[in-house]
């Protein structure tokens, strides 16, 4: 696979800035920029993504780590998210049995 990512530079930058504009906006965004700023930093991060695509290509594994960082923050939203389902359910279930009694 590193072979593949050495060999299409182009889709591996396109995965790199992909994952690291996730990772920016899950992690690291306190708010709404206004759009002036916000361009100004999708710039600095593509510009940033260049260094880890050089490493990428150096046979690091800068789109591999990349990966399991998303999918562990996929798996915390989905968490997430299904703990507040199961709270809502669980709060109307308590309601019903509530008027029931």
């Amino acid at each position: 696979m590193q072979t593949w990512f050495h060999d299409h530079p182009v889709v591996s930058y396109l995965l790199i800035l992909a994952f690291t504009i996730y990772i920016f906006n899950a992690v690291f965004r306190m708010g709404k920029l206004p759009i002036l700023k916000e361009i100004i930093v999708h710039i600095i991060m593509a510009i940033g993504c260049l260094v880890l695509l050089l490493l990428q290509l150096d046979k690091l594994p800068i789109i591999q780590c990349m990966s399991v960082a998303v999918i562990m923050m996929l798996m915390l939203r989905g968490r997430q998210m299904y703990d507040k389902w199961k709270a809502k359910r669980g709060g109307a279930e308590a309601a019903v049995k509530r008027t029931e009694s």
